[in-house]
């Protein structure tokens, strides 16, 4: 599996995950992305024995964009407080194929985590077990049948962008869990994480880093071109 870099230091390592590869291993058995950043390092730096390689966070497996890496422990400590603290400002793309009213706006709303449909279930108002579910969105441009949206989460919680669009009538393109109508050909959903900013965990520099579009896919491209990206 090739593995797109977007930065890497001693520390840590960004790379770009395609649509449909996992983060970590699963009970599916396939081989996660994880598992081919560890052979990128063992083979650029010539690394005997075990690579260590920290998942700090993850994405949906239909999802593509950024991942971050910990290439150390520290790292993965220092990364993990940084996300806990809420520190880690992300920016995520998402085609939708109906226009949200109002056209940029916060969407809050209350998550109950659905195990055994493995889905998120949104509410109104707070009920019983439920998370605080909040977003900022705004549209960047549109074409004849799609808009594409900036989406900045404020908490992390399951499927959260996905259920959260779908819950105020944007479900995002390809993704049937969610309400939309049809499936992409190769089962992944037009939801890509576009950007990550924070504070190096070790050097104290500000990091920030864009992730390109998935190139082979004619409604990204079309997308990110009438962005102005």
């Amino acid at each position: 599996m090739p593995v797109s870099v977007l930065y890497e230091d001693n520390h840590l390592i960004i790379i770009n995950k395609p649509a449909g590869a996992l983060v970590q291993g699963d009970k599916s058995g396939d081989t996660p992305i994880s598992d081919a950043v560890k052979a990128y390092i063992k083979e650029k730096y010539n690394k005997p024995g075990e690579v260590f390689l920290g998942v700090i966070h993850r994405l949906d497996r239909p999802v593509s964009g950024i991942v971050v890496f910990a290439r150390t422990s520290k790292a993965l400590e220092r990364m993990n407080e940084l996300f806990r603290d809420k520190k880690v400002q992300k920016t995520y793309w998402a085609v939708v194929g109906n226009l949200p009213a109002p056209e940029a706006g916060q969407i809050v709303t209350y998550t109950i985590k659905d195990s055994a449909k493995l889905k998120a279930r949104m509410y109104q108002q707070e009920v019983k077990g439920s998370k605080l579910c909040v977003l900022d969105y705004r549209l960047l441009t549109a074409s004849e049948r799609y808009f594409l949206l900036e989406v900045q989460p404020h908490t992390g919680r399951y499927h959260q962008i996905r259920a959260q669009l779908a819950f105020i009538g944007c479900p995002i393109r390809g993704d049937i869990k969610y309400g939309y109508p049809r499936t992409n050909s190769d089962g992944s959903i037009h939801l890509h994480a576009r950007a990550i900013e924070f504070i190096h965990p070790v050097s104290k520099e500000p990091i920030s880093v864009k992730a390109p579009v998935p190139q082979e896919d004619v409604i990204w491209k079309a997308m990110e071109s009438g962005a102005g990206f």
